[in-house]
């Protein structure tokens, strides 16, 4: 009887996975189809020379490539300030904190995961018509805004994510730097961090597409269609899921709809490119660290 539920549950299981693989590799394909054929340079810088735009002397009002400048400057600026914070925050919950505050702080964790993220983005705009009204003329809706919303959005996975890989490392790992003369703070940066680095990278991760995916908080925080590349941290700005959405809902033709697709795709290959990039660090500090990859 346990060897037919064994099997049972292999078959299951194995199911599961054929139907995820299968599903990723449906949606990619039917990507693929639609916007294969209008990745160009057209579409990403219109009529305007590659080196003209890579360089900022001309405008691309009618590519992508504001879009694609907004996007990798709102993941750089979200993750800039949500990494220190969620990192440390999770390095406290797993090492430093008492069982009562743990609890109480995890709380509020698990309940700010849970927040819609069109919440987040009224939230963003409210703190912009605060500012506006602090600072006339001064504070509108623009990248930094968005930054901060987004920051707030994607700490959860990086604190429960830091948390969960510490607490996860056996006792004997933990104590043996510690017999052997060294502090709290040296057995945390050269033992436990380096023992579960990868955990941590996979909260960084999916916080990372996380950032890139989302339209919600963008949309209320500070994108525009037509801003160019951001100038500053409060200027708007242009970003592909917003491109996306509102090439998909009023698209004038097919043409117009396949560039929708095109800059899916482009959307995916920086996801893709972020995420080698994060996993290739990982590798070079777990070999500067000594832990193989």
């Amino acid at each position: 009887m346990s060897d037919i539920r064994d099997r049972v549950m292999a078959v299951y299981c194995t199911g599961a996975a054929l139907v995820l693989v299968t599903g990723l590799f449906t949606i990619i394909g039917f990507l693929v189809i639609r916007g294969y054929g209008v990745l160009d340079a057209t579409l990403v810088f219109g009529d305007v020379p590659v080196v003209d735009a890579l360089l900022l002397k001309r405008q691309v009002f009618n590519g992508l490539f504001p879009a694609i400048t907004g996007t990798l400057a709102l993941i750089i600026l979200a993750m800039g300030l949500a990494l220190p914070l969620g990192l440390a925050s999770g390095i406290y919950l797993a090492e430093y904190a008492g069982r009562r505050t743990k609890w109480i702080f995890s709380l509020m964790v698990d309940i700010l995961a849970g927040i819609p993220s069109i919440v987040v983005g009224l939230f963003g705009f409210s703190i912009t018509v605060f500012l506006h009204n602090v600072f006339p003329g001064r504070i509108f809706p623009c990248l930094m805004i968005s930054g901060v919303a987004l920051a707030f959005l994607v700490l959860p996975y990086i604190i429960k994510t830091t948390q969960a890989a510490l607490e996860a490392i056996p006792g004997a790992t933990r104590l043996t730097a510690l017999s052997l003369g060294a502090s709290g703070l040296e057995n945390l940066v050269y033992v436990l961090i380096p023992t579960c680095l990868s955990d941590i990278v996979a909260g960084v991760v999916l916080a990372i597409g996380r950032c890139a995916e989302d339209t919600a908080v963008i949309m209320l925080t500070g994108v525009v269609a037509t801003a160019g590349v951001p100038t500053s941290l409060f200027a708007g700005f242009q970003a592909l899921p917003f491109y996306i959405y509102y090439t998909a809902s009023e698209y004038a033709g097919p043409s117009e709809l396949n560039s929708a697709y095109g800059a899916a795709l482009i959307l995916l290959g920086i996801c893709t490119g972020l995420f080698v990039l994060a996993h290739w660090i990982r590798l070079r500090v777990g070999r500067r660290m000594g832990i193989p990859g």
